[in-house]
């Protein structure tokens, strides 16, 4: 009995086995099958010394029926790689058909469907090859399809091929965004965005550069709002981490690039620092740690290069300073709402503020009213201090009063004529008189507070 039941169970391994084997050697077969239709339909026009049809509409409407039976044969086999081969014959009928709104209206229709077909079956490698493929046809079909012949070569597209691009990147996202339930943001959602991102913007970059230098700026800006919108899209979903991130960060750089090519040099650097206002108030709003503090990198390789290339200082760089403490209050209001510890940040665009003002008022102003502008900047930390009661800029007016003093000693008392001279002495003293008396007041006030909480708990 045992050996019968041993043999039994062997036999029944031996035909699953083979059953296997022959539902991968049919799909195999169905595979060279779906292509070798293709190409006889496409022998009836192309690559062939007599045509069948000297036009290539009728055959192009053929080799769609043929894509067309491909798709309901794949879907009726449940077979994801007859699927993805007839995708790949509808592709390449697109880069045959060569005319700008007939590769632009298929491709955007097969990715649809890729996309469709993909959520329905759970096939998720499937919208991979579709990025692959859109993006690799429209790459062709503007190197002047060299699949048929065309001599490679930058062509001269229209700015619908650059809409395009922008359309299969919002087909594809919407694929991922919409991947069904239950599916939650792992490495597969991650590397679909990234893929579609890097498909879309290096040919959108590319091809803009190339060929439409005079809407550069109106064609990126287009870009930017497409991926920051599809950003807020993920975020308010699923608080998606990464698809959020990778779109937000190519958001901003397509923006970079339309600010760049907008302003001239070195014009656009100040653009780019109030840029960076966006960045962070749309990155706190991800919660993206990573965001801001890369945005906060940025901000200050933005203002050295000002420095470089701008060569004199003037009351323009002063725009960083504001910058540095509109990105350092954003910071914390948005940490009050949403609960983000973003202090050493904040601290990090204080301190570049504390830095920046001097620095450009010292190169700004004449040189005998610098420790009068300094003063004026400490004033303005101090009135800040008191309406935010916030003690951090209460610290930044001491420490510009003590660089004010070190100035005023080490360089007035040198250089200045004693006009100058007197005035600055004169507006220091009455200065630090002034926040003498204040921070006496306030001590002498803390004092009694603390002297009557303590008789009324002795009480």
């Amino acid at each position: 009995s045992l050996v019968g039941y041993l043999l039994v169970a062997a036999v029944l391994l031996v035909a699953r086995k083979w059953r296997d084997s022959l539902h991968e050697i049919s799909q195999q077969l169905i595979g060279v099958g779906v292509v070798l239709l293709y190409v006889t339909t496409l022998r009836l026009h192309f690559f062939t010394d007599q045509p069948a049809f000297d036009d290539k509409t009728p055959v192009l409407a053929l080799l769609l029926l043929a894509v067309g039976l491909s798709f309901s044969v794949s879907l009726r086999r449940n077979s994801a790689f007859l699927v993805a081969i007839s995708a790949a014959l509808g592709y390449l009928t697109a880069l045959i058909g060569g005319q700008p709104f007939f590769v632009f209206a298929l491709v955007t229709v097969l990715s649809v469907a890729v996309v469709f077909i993909a959520r329905m079956r759970g096939w998720r490698p499937l919208i991979v090859a579709g990025i692959g493929f859109a993006y690799l046809t429209h790459a062709l079909w503007t190197m002047n399809n060299p699949i048929l012949g065309g001599t490679i070569g930058l062509i001269s597209p229209s700015l619908y091929s650059m809409g395009a691009l922008l359309v299969y990147a919002v087909v594809f996202a919407l694929g991922t965004l919409y991947r069904g339930s239950g599916i939650t943001e792992d490495e597969w959602v991650g590397g679909q965005s990234f893929l579609n991102l890097a498909g879309c913007y290096l040919l959108f970059l590319f091809v803009s550069i190339a060929r439409f230098v005079p809407d550069l700026s109106l064609l990126h800006f287009a870009a930017s709002i497409t991926f920051l919108a599809l950003a807020v899209a993920f975020w308010l979903r699923e608080k998606s981490r990464y698809s959020t991130f990778l779109y937000a960060i190519t958001g901003y750089a397509a923006m970079s690039v339309a600010i760049v090519d907008q302003f001239n040099m070195p014009d656009y650097f100040v653009w780019l620092g109030w840029q960076s206002i966006i960045v962070v108030s749309t990155a706190v709003w991800f919660r993206s740690r990573f965001i801001i503090v890369a945005n906060f990198v940025i901000f200050l390789v933005v203002f050295v290069a000002y420095l470089i290339i701008a060569g004199t200082m003037s009351a323009v760089s002063l725009n960083f300073g504001v910058i540095a403490l509109l990105s350092a209050r954003i910071l914390n209001w948005q940490k009050q709402r949403l609960e983000l510890k973003t202090e050493t940040m904040r601290n990090a665009y204080l301190g570049s503020a504390f830095f920046i003002f001097p620095y450009a008022l010292y190169h700004s102003v004449p040189e005998g009213y610098v420790s009068l502008s300094w003063l004026g900047v400490a004033l303005f930390y101090y009135v800040v201090s008191v309406v935010l009661k916030n003690r951090k800029y209460r610290w930044m007016a001491l420490m510009t009063l003590i660089l004010i003093v070190a100035y005023v000693i080490i360089v007035d008392l040198v250089k200045l004529e004693p006009t100058y001279r007197i005035l600055s002495f004169v507006v220091l003293g009455l200065v630090l008189l002034m926040v003498s008396v204040v921070y006496t007041k306030k001590k002498l006030a803390g004092e009694a507070k603390q002297v009557a909480k303590v008789n009324s708990s002795a009480q």
